[in-house]
């Protein structure tokens, strides 16, 4: 359930930044530029998310490899896509 939360709460971090690059895009809303700095952020969170497990959880690096790569990629791939699609 953690997990379906974190990439949900990315989700929704996702469409705030595309919101802000429709709203200080000027003329020309800027939504790459809003995919692209989600992208790295994302992948701080979920680098810090998977710290946390590691740290406090008490699982190992091996075990939360996976889940680092599935919270990560989903949101990021999200962004990505919508980015490829109004550059279009």
């Amino acid at each position: 359930m953690h997990v379906a939360m974190v990439i949900g709460g990315g989700v929704v971090l996702l469409g705030l930044f595309l919101l802000f690059g429709k709203l200080w895009g000027g003329a020309q809303p800027d939504y790459g530029l809003a995919a692209k700095f989600f992208v790295l952020l994302w992948l701080a969170v979920a680098l810090v998310n998977m710290w946390v497990g590691v740290t406090k959880a008490g699982y190992s690096v091996r075990e939360e490899l996976p889940i680092l790569v599935l919270v990560f990629a989903v949101p990021a791939l999200l962004a990505l896509l919508i980015g490829w699609r109004v550059a279009r």
